[in-house]
């Protein structure tokens, strides 16, 4: 029988047929890490294998017309600033979120009436969601601080300091059997713990990097491994019926930048790795790692995601591996072998990196692209969303670096990043949002990359089979939507995803076509929910914004939505969309200020209106960078006479100039027609202007 006709007859069902006896009981996360969520969603990721798939059915296709908004809580009053990266839990029938304070707030399922709120005490924090368990509700507070809240009434029951892990604050925390796997970010070496639920004592820890006299140790150069990062910066999966948890970790970095390996030869165990270990005790099981010596910031840090199905005929317990890069790695979660194959390949090298010889990947390839494009200027705008912005040396996936910006793709906030990714029972598949970012690595880099002004930062969703690696479906998307925007994927084919421009939206799970959207007041970075309270079945999301990628164009807010069939509460406001061209480093400056100049390779103190005295190859070395006229302008664009080199002032993607002056030239253009026209320099493409024409 057709699958739709099935779901129609089903449509007054709470459960899809087939689901209703492994879902997990009102309260508890089920006991199979593939089992299904349906009444409540009881943790971040939904099952303990992350699989963000929800077996609830009457929100289906022939009913999304009907689907409204039941209930919006401002739980801040109306906060319009932060960091929100928080996902909602529900457990009998009541919400759990934090807010970008860090306060707790919970909410009632069915009303949107704030029951309880837990004010946080120690200052302002970003979180990523709590933990629900032995009626306690936990989250963390600044300085590395766990608290369990009484879940009845959010008083603190108690609450303890863990130090000497690493930083304790951002990464979702998960519970099972009595136990809290917290995770650790942005320090020197860091590890991930388990803790006991009752007091908050340690029970184990592993490090992600190896200490002297470990396994693993000897891939790190000298004493690189005291500050070689490998954080366990989002949350894990487990397999209760193995006895295993697994932990992604970060990227390798050291004393300098993570773009510089230099230091720390070796393939820098267990950075980039996806970790096997004992859930009770801690011992290490197996290891995969994905990228080695990372020198990209290109770490596969996600929630890994568990899944059951057939390879080649044969039925396999998989773990679905990778973000940033791109591809996915299906590990056999028993062992970490590779059941559809994955291959050593030889990569480009440069010995002052001390780069690895070869990297891995899956024979079936990527699921998106890896290298830029170099598209004419001139032709179509934006064009390809891989289009290499003008001037840099175009790369692909683990070109190496030096001193030169090298401008490739995926990019350190592109592909996967830390969207939270869904497997759908029904259709087999595995679905992400992702981003398109280019980057540009170098030591002339700070941290991680350049991300260049100018650019579009726009993004997608993809659909790959799981028991093929192969895609089903790829969406192009306006956005980048690598960055929390987690999916939710449903027993009635729907796949929920939020948006930085404030849209929650449903596609067609089967197909990507959007069937249904929403707006939800400010930019979404975090998994929509599904979960069922006095006899209705809603979908939830928050709405509160955070500035990666879009910085503070990304409306923020502090929308808990919920929706349900015959809602009938209305889309908020639409806010102002994010700006997805990458800005320019400084404010505007009215041309009439500057006598309508550009200055090469100089900086400008908008504080003074003086230009810098010294030749510049930084990002904000154009003088202005940002350069407001009205239509009709003549602007000039100068190379000082005591510049030493030729500098360029190249206008993409428009082609509307490309002036190669040597020092003391200049050159003019008029400008006809109102919009923002981005340049930047031949001899270094770092530095890059914008003229704004109104």
């Amino acid at each position: 029988m057709d699958r739709r006709q099935i779901l129609k007859g089903a449509a007054a069902a709470a459960v899809a047929p087939g689901f209703a006896a492994e879902a997990g009981a009102a309260g508890h996360v089920p006991a199979s890490c593939t089992a299904p969520v349906a009444r409540d969603f009881p943790k971040v990721g939904g099952n303990y294998g992350n699989q963000n798939f929800s077996a609830l059915i009457r929100i289906q296709r022939g009913s999304l017309s009907r689907l409204g908004g039941a209930w919006v809580n401002r739980i801040e009053g109306g906060l319009t600033t932060g960091t929100n990266q928080s996902t909602a839990v529900a457990v009998g029938g009541m919400l759990y979120i934090e807010s970008a304070l860090g306060n707790v707030h919970a909410v009632d399922g069915v009303t949107g009436a704030t029951k309880w709120t837990y004010h946080q005490t120690r200052g302002t924090l970003t979180r990523r969601g709590v933990a629900v368990g032995q009626g306690l509700v936990f989250t963390h507070g600044k300085g590395n601080w766990l608290i369990a809240l009484d879940q009845a009434t959010g008083a603190v029951v108690w609450e303890v300091q863990i130090n000497g892990y690493g930083n304790m604050e951002k990464v979702a925390i998960t519970y099972h059997d009595g136990r809290l796997h917290l995770g650790t970010h942005d320090s020197d070496r860091a590890a991930a713990v388990a803790v006991n639920a009752t007091d908050g004592t340690v029970a184990w820890h592993f490090w992600g990097i190896p200490g002297p006299g470990e396994p693993g140790n000897e891939t790190w150069e000298g004493d690189s491994w005291q500050t070689g990062g490998a954080t366990p910066w989002m949350h894990p999966a487990l397999d209760p019926e193995l006895g295993l948890i697994y932990w992604t970790f970060g990227n390798a970095r050291g004393s300098r930048s993570s773009q510089d390996g230099s230091l720390r030869g070796g393939t820098n165990l267990y950075s980039s790795s996806i970790v096997a270990l004992d859930i009770k005790t801690g011992q290490y099981r197996w290891h995969f790692q994905s990228i080695h010596h990372g020198i990209w910031d290109m770490d596969n840090t996600m929630a890994p995601v568990l899944a059951d199905v057939r390879i080649h005929g044969r039925p396999r317990k998989v773990v679905v591996y990778g973000s940033k890069s791109g591809m996915y790695f299906i590990l056999d979660r028993t062992d970490g072998s590779a059941p559809l194959g994955i291959d050593e390949r030889p990569v480009p090298q440069d010995a002052r990196q001390k780069t690895w010889p070869t990297q891995p990947f899956p024979r079936q390839g990527a699921w998106t692209e890896q290298r830029v494009v170099s598209q004419p200027l001139g032709t179509a705008v934006p064009g390809d969303p891989n289009r290499a912005v003008p001037n840099y040396v175009p790369g692909r996936l683990y070109d190496p670096h030096w001193d030169v910006p090298i401008l490739s793709i995926p990019g350190h906030g592109g592909g996967a990043d830390w969207a939270a990714q869904s497997f759908s029972h029904s259709t087999g598949l595995v679905y992400t949002g992702f981003g398109y970012v280019a980057a540009a690595h170098s030591l002339t880099e700070a941290s991680n990359g350049l991300r260049p002004p100018g650019e579009y930062q726009t993004g997608g969703v993809v659909a790959v089979d799981v028991s093929t690696n192969t895609v089903r479906w790829k969406r192009r998307m306006p956005y980048s939507l690598a960055h929390g925007n987690g999916i939710l994927t449903t027993a009635a084919d729907l796949a929920f995803i939020g948006q930085p421009d404030g849209n929650l939206i449903a596609l067609d799970a089967r197909t990507g076509r959007e069937l249904w959207r929403f707006q939800c007041g400010a930019a979404i970075s975090s998994s929509p929910i599904m979960y069922e309270a006095g006899g209705e079945q809603y979908l939830a999301v928050y709405a509160g914004g955070t500035g990666i990628p879009y910085g503070d164009s990304a409306p923020r807010g502090d929308f808990l939505w919920s929706f349900k069939l015959g809602g009938t509460v209305p889309p908020a406001p639409t806010p102002p969309p994010p700006v997805v061209r990458r800005p320019v480093s400084g404010g505007p400056v009215e041309g009439t200020a500057v006598g309508n100049k550009v200055i090469l390779a100089r900086t400008y103190n908008a504080a003074t209106g003086q230009v810098g005295t010294v030749e510049s190859t930084a990002v904000n070395a154009m003088a202005p960078t940002h350069l407001r006229v009205p239509v009709g302008t003549t602007v000039m664009f100068v190379n000082p006479a005591d510049n030493a080199n030729a500098h360029s002032a190249t206008q993409f993607f428009e082609g509307l100039f490309d002036f190669r002056l040597e020092p003391g030239q200049s050159a003019t253009y008029t400008f006809t027609r109102a919009g923002e026209y981005f340049f930047n320099d031949s001899y270094s493409p770092r530095p890059t202007g914008k003229i704004e024409v109104y």
